[in-house]
């Protein structure tokens, strides 16, 4: 079985970090997408089997009000305020999408994950605006995710991500996808961020993985190095 386990950022220098797990998932790209330079570096002084995936810029998906806007180096300017997160089609979500899928090229990424903030709630108009970008947009050349992180109806889910070609993201401690053929978690803490995650909470998180096609599994707490090591090393001793 090919478990993909990562963590969701660097973390540790780069040289540590390429010895250490086959997988990244940046989060740069979220905040404030790097210059190209950065990214072809990035590229080049990793192994060529070495894998990226990227979380798209929050102007994708975060209304002008989240306070992850703070990262910007340039603040918002007052003409792009309600116009951009929450999928609108807007020239600024457009233009923020295009710059998400140009970071994707640069690193040879195989994921796109489109993370949305509690907020975007399974509403009419919210679903509508979802469908809209997806038949208008330009898809990633590899797999694109959906992390909705509030409450959204099992069956809703199921049918958004069927129809628009969505891998569902979730946290195994908290939930289950509803695309176990293309599993991608990422453990965020299960009591929170600074949670280090149990012997019998990664044994858990083994037995899921297990039988899956290909699964990826990405650290986000705090303490996700260990997390992370420690779960390859359950991986290793069992043969897996």
């Amino acid at each position: 079985m090919d478990v993909r386990v990562g963590l969701c950022g660097w973390t540790v220098s780069q040289s540590s970090y390429v010895r250490r797990f086959p997988v990244v998932e940046v989060q740069h790209t979220f905040y404030e997408p790097p210059a190209d330079a950065v990214l072809t570096r990035w590229r080049a002084q990793v192994p060529a089997s070495f894998e990226f995936t990227i979380k798209a810029w929050q102007i994708v998906t975060h209304e002008s009000n989240s306070p992850t806007y703070r990262r910007l180096k340039r603040p918002l300017p007052d003409s792009a305020r309600g116009h951009v997160g929450a999928f609108r089609t807007t020239p600024e979500v457009l233009a923020g999408w295009e710059r998400t899928l140009e970071c994707a090229r640069v690193l040879r990424a195989t994921a796109v994950l489109l993370q949305c903030p509690k907020s975007f709630r399974p509403t009419a108009e919210n679903i509508r605006r979802l469908r809209s970008f997806m038949s208008q947009v330009e898809r990633p050349s590899g797999r694109l995710l959906w992390e909705p992180r509030g409450e959204w109806p099992t069956h809703v889910l199921a049918e958004l991500c069927a129809e628009l070609d969505l891998a569902h993201v979730v946290d195994p401690m908290q939930t289950e996808t509803v695309t176990p053929e293309q599993t991608y978690y990422r453990l965020h803490g299960t009591t929170g961020s600074r949670h280090v995650h149990t012997d019998d909470e990664l044994r858990r998180l083994r037995d899921l993985v297990d039988g899956r096609p290909s699964p990826y599994v990405m650290f986000n707490n705090v303490p996700r190095v260990g997390d992370a090591e420690r779960f390859l090393a359950l991986l290793s001793s069992e043969g897996r």
